[in-house]
C-alpha cells in the first residue's frame, strides 16, 4: 500500500551454473525455488503469501529459472534473458546482471564466481493479483549469487 517497501528471500533453493569460461554468452543458468521455503521475516505474512492469493504453493510448490540466452553487455555485465515459472505460468524475464568476480580462491581451492542481478515483473503475470492496484503489481528481484567450481587452471 506505499508504506513500506517488504523483501522477502527463499530459504530452501538450488542454482545450476554451467559456466563457459571461453565463451561466457553460451554458458547456461537454472533456478529452482521451493516456493513454501519464503521468508518475510514475519510468520503471519509469510502464510499469507503461501496461500492461493500470491504463490498458491499448496499448487505450485517450486518457482524456476531458466536462462534462454546471455549476452554481455560490458566487461563485467550482461542481460540474462530466460524463462520465470510462478504459479505454473512462464514469462520471459530479462535481468541486468554484474559479474561482481570471477577468480580463483586460495580460501576455497575453488574457482568462484560472484554475480548481482535485478529485473521487475509484475505479479499480476504470474496470476497473483490480489489487492492490485491498493498493494503494487511491479516487484523488484534482486539476486546475489556465488557459485563455486573446479579450480581453474593457471
Amino acid at each position: 500500500m506505499g508504506y513500506s517497501h517488504p523483501q522477502v528471500r527463499w530459504r530452501d533453493w538450488s542454482g545450476a551454473l554451467d559456466w563457459n569460461a571461453e565463451d561466457p554468452d553460451a554458458s547456461e543458468i537454472s533456478v529452482k525455488i521451493n516456493a513454501a521455503s519464503v521468508d518475510s521475516g514475519v510468520d503471519e505474512f509469510n502464510g499469507h503469501l503461501q496461500d492461493e492469493r500470491f504463490f498458491d504453493v499448496a499448487n505450485h510448490p517450486e518457482i524456476t529459472f531458466v536462462s534462454t540466452s546471455i549476452e554481455r553487455t560490458g566487461p563485467s555485465t550482461a542481460k540474462v534473458a530466460g524463462d520465470l515459472t510462478i504459479r505454473g505460468v512462464t514469462r520471459p524475464v530479462t535481468l541486468d546482471a554484474v559479474v561482481n568476480r570471477a577468480a580463483n580462491d586460495d580460501f576455497a581451492k575453488a574457482y568462484k564466481l560472484g554475480f548481482s542481478g535485478k529485473t521487475m515483473v509484475k505479479r499480476s503475470d504470474f496470476g497473483m493479483d490480489a489487492y492490485v492496484p491498493f498493494v503494487s503489481d511491479e516487484v523488484e528481484i534482486a539476486i546475489e549469487a556465488e557459485f563455486v567450481m573446479p579450480r581453474a587452471e593457471e
